[in-house]
This record gives structure tokens, C-alpha cells and sequence, in this order.
């Protein structure tokens, strides 16, 4: 059964940080394109982090130099390490997994970072 289970999310005070983990079941993550995207309240969904199965990373511009995406194939997992939080980072954060045809989603985790 494929599936991505998000863990890491709560409530953090602005300038704190937070760890995001997705752990991918019933599939190799390595071969996917893993990306974080998030959607907070009334707004679209948007992409905060991509990591390529080659190695390439792509930030959104708003979180450049605060966030850093990584994998780990031999668990499976990708993070999302979250520094300098602040309250426009308030969203839900779900973790994708893509590949040609092939598209997974994760439940979400929801951010809150007070100011």
C-alpha cells in the first residue's frame, strides 16, 4: 500500500523553528521527485521545496536561506527543516511524491507560528 505520512508540525513562536518528516511507504522514494507544498487559509496551494531523485533542490523564493530539504533513501524519508518561522509560514504542509505518471499525497501537517 502506498502511502506518505507527514509528522512534525505544531505551534511555534515566530523566529522558531520546526522539522517536517515524510515517511513514504510501498514505494522507493529515490526515484521520485519529493516536494513539500503548503496552503494556509484562503489561499492556493503553493511549493515551499523541491528535491529532485538527481539531487536538485528548489526553494520557493519566500523561504529561501530559512528552509532546507532533505532526503534520505534508506529511510525513506524526506524533511523539511523550517528556521526563522514566522507567521506567514502558517499553513497546512503536505509532502508529494511524483513520478511520470505517478502521484502521491501525504495527510498534511499544520504549521502555526504565533507572533
Amino acid at each position: 500500500q502506498v502511502q506518505l505520512v507527514e509528522s512534525g508540525g505544531g505551534l511555534v513562536q515566530a523566529g522558531g523553528s520546526l522539522r517536517l518528516s515524510c515517511v513514504a511507504s510501498g514505494f522507493t522514494l529515490s526515484r521520485y521527485v519529493m516536494t513539500w507544498y503548503r496552503q494556509a487559509p484562503g489561499k492556493e496551494r503553493e511549493l515551499v521545496a523541491r528535491s529532485t531523485s538527481v539531487g536538485v533542490r528548489n526553494y520557493a523564493d519566500s523561504v529561501k536561506g530559512r528552509f532546507t530539504i532533505s532526503r534520505d533513501n534508506t529511510k525513506n524519508t524526506v524533511t523539511l527543516q523550517m528556521n526563522s518561522l514566522n507567521p506567514e509560514d502558517t499553513a497546512v504542509y503536505s509532502c508529494n511524491a511524483h513520478r511520470q505518471t505517478e502521484d502521491y499525497w501525504g495527510q498534511g501537517t499544520q504549521v502555526t507560528v504565533s507572533s
